[in-house]
């Protein structure tokens, strides 16, 4: 029961980071001038990574032991959903920060940030209400 806690720990935080990043951090960048835009965003990227990271690796490897602990439709669907914000977050946004941070970035690529931030955000958000569900025995 205590992993099942940790492991909604670890969603709730990323659900909380996932929505100030989508609706108050990516939005920002559309205010910013380039050069000022490349500046924040590199102070931006690391200080979130040394947050992020470790959650995300945490909930990762929290959902894989679950996964092997007790293979079930709950396990085993979390980890897919875990394993599709992954694919995205390094088949589309890490692109996207390299653009950004590399001084290519256009109006357009920061739209384009936010539009498409909106699936991890779903994401996540679906994942910590399956989890709260699970935990919580409703």
């Amino acid at each position: 029961m205590l992993i099942d806690i940790i492991r909604l720990l670890l969603d709730f935080g990323l659900v909380v980071l996932i929505w100030i990043i989508q609706r108050i951090v990516y939005p920002s960048f559309l205010h910013f001038n380039k050069e000022n835009l490349v500046r924040w965003h590199r102070i931006y990227t690391s200080r979130f990574s040394a947050i992020v990271i470790p959650l995300m690796f945490g909930q990762l490897g929290i959902s894989i032991y679950q996964v092997i602990a007790n293979p079930n439709f709950y396990t085993v669907s979390s980890l897919v959903i875990l394993i599709l914000i992954w694919i995205s977050t390094f088949a589309i946004f890490v692109p996207i920060h390299s653009i950004i941070s590399n001084e290519n970035s256009s109006k357009s690529d920061l739209v384009s940030l936010v539009n498409k931030n909106w699936l991890r955000t779903i994401l996540w958000t679906l994942l910590f209400i399956y989890s709260f569900l699970e935990v919580m025995d409703f």
